[in-house]
């Protein structure tokens, strides 16, 4: 509170008046919802990691998964024993008997998890999402475990809690728990390779120890990077964020603490959005971007980089393709790839009710033969067909390496992936395609309900948004291949 309050009288010097107009007119314009605060919006969670800790109490993981231990402790003691429990709570994350309640299932992927492997050819850090938690990349860890390596799934600090835990974390204390993340895995694994995941705003944070890596000369760095849907250069408005969070502090502007306060109904991600939260992804794609430019005027560092493949849907509300062309893969060398998921061009050839159309971008890129990466389009076969294809670029080159069918199609009335979609397959039991066969699962995938506006307590735009992927086992088969490649002795030497 005292680094808000101190940010809102700077706001007062002379010459900022404006800025304080302008950032109180996007605070009352900004936030989406007129659900009230509840308990687990406001409510402190004093277990939890901060920089103070880093270093102290908090040396090694293991340190760090006893302090996760007592948070979800005090989590329980401060928020699940005092929600009220019934048929009006039966879809209230809080609540203990509901069946949104993530303690319901074991384990829980709210918390961070190791997958131990007898004789390992590796390691793999996951990092997940803002707002999300460690399930977000449960299924690849599985599938990379089942192939020898050993994973951890880490628990960011702020998350995988209760909303309010993203009311005052900040990205350096993210960081910092990625760093105990990928010192544990050194520590078990010695000299063999380890490589990085991230999802969302997990790939800066991969990035920023990268980057790290190279600039304090350390003995070992990531043996490569896999960022799926990275938050890369978000929206400029995202720095209004910080301004916003410095009101939420003054008398009756609490509710300026949050972008959209939305009921919790599900069990692995906030639907409330912090407005801190925004600022702190502002923060550190800021700070990735900036030392990612240094670094493309230094070859000797640049050359030091792991191979880095990226995974994005073409339509992504969240982060641009521009962005993860212009801020990341342009500063990078050859031995990189962008994969993009294109809209359905068999349903979106027959509609008009499209906004925009990726097709001129997707096609500068494939027709670019300046691009220091290489790129891979999957698209439909032809704008008659629902199969899709893949269709690959080499950099420096507008050599194409042929069209690869890949046995996948689109589900009917299904228009493009989305932001949060690339990381979960079909039969994922939350976000997929069907229904578990358990029915007291909770199922949040691909719902067609019809009926009146305002009936369901899950807003009509949430249900809209692709949660899974259906070509995942294409995403999934080309992880599996790049980490594979660039462990060898030999290094990454082609994306093929």
């Amino acid at each position: 509170m005292r680094r808000a309050t101190s940010l809102f009288f700077c706001l007062l010097r002379p010459g900022t008046i404006h800025i304080l107009l302008a950032v109180t007119l996007f605070s009352v314009q900004g936030c989406d919802s007129n659900s009230p605060l509840k308990p687990w919006h406001t409510k402190v969670l004093d277990e939890e990691l901060t920089m103070d800790m880093v270093g102290r109490e908090v040396k090694t993981f293991t340190d760090y998964l006893a302090l996760e231990e007592r948070l979800f402790r005090e989590l329980d003691e401060k928020i699940y024993a005092s929600t009220a429990t019934g048929p009006a709570h039966a879809l209230e994350r809080y609540s203990s008997a509901s069946s949104a309640n993530p303690g319901r299932v074991h384990p829980n992927w709210n918390r961070s998890f190791e997958l131990h492997a007898e004789a390992p050819v590796g390691g793999v850090l996951l990092l997940h999402g803002m707002s999300d938690s460690p399930y977000s990349l449960r299924a690849l860890g599985k599938t990379l475990h089942q192939r020898g390596y050993q994973v951890v799934g880490l628990r960011l600090p702020g998350h995988g809690t209760a909303p309010s835990g993203l009311k005052r974390v900040t990205w350096q204390e993210m960081a910092a728990a990625v760093r105990l993340g990928m010192e544990h895995l050194e520590s078990k694994l010695g000299s063999k390779p380890i490589h990085m995941i991230g999802y969302s705003t997990g790939a800066p944070l991969a990035l920023d120890f990268t980057l790290n890596a190279i600039e304090g000369g350390r003995a070992s760095m990531p043996a490569s990077l896999v960022l799926i849907s990275p938050a890369i250069r978000v929206h400029p408005t995202g720095a209004l964020a910080g301004f916003k969070n410095a009101l939420a502090v003054l008398p009756g502007l609490g509710g300026l603490a949050y972008l959209s306060v939305m009921d919790e109904f599900d069990p692995y991600k906030y639907n409330s959005f912090a407005t801190n939260a925004g600022a702190q992804v502002h923060q550190v794609t800021r700070s990735v971007d900036q030392r990612m430019q240094a670094l493309s005027r230094d070859k000797a560092a640049a050359d030091k980089l792991p191979p880095v493949l990226v995974l994005k849907s073409t339509i992504d509300a969240t982060v641009t393709t521009d962005a993860v062309v212009d801020n990341l893969l342009k500063h990078l060398g050859g031995r990189n790839e962008l994969v993009l998921f294109d809209i359905n061009r068999r349903a979106a050839i027959k509609s008009t009710l499209l906004i925009s159309d990726p097709g001129p971008l997707t096609k500068r890129l494939m027709e670019n033969s300046r691009l220091p990466f290489a790129v891979t389009f999957v698209t439909n076969e032809n704008p008659q067909s629902a199969s899709v294809v893949a269709r690959r670029k080499e950099a420096f080159s507008l050599e194409k390496s042929g069209i690869e069918k890949l046995g996948l199609a689109w589900p009917r009335g299904v228009v493009s992936l989305s932001h949060v979609a690339l990381a979960f397959p079909p039969d994922d039991p939350l976000y997929g395609q069907y229904p578990p066969a358990d029915e007291e699962l909770l199922f949040l995938g691909d719902m067609a309900f019809k009926g009146e506006r305002g009936l369901l307590k899950i807003p009509e735009s949430w249900l809209l948004r692709m949660r899974y992927n259906p070509f995942y086992a294409y995403l999934e088969t080309r992880v599996i291949k790049w980490i594979e490649d660039a462990g060898k002795p030999s290094g990454l030497l082609s994306g093929n």
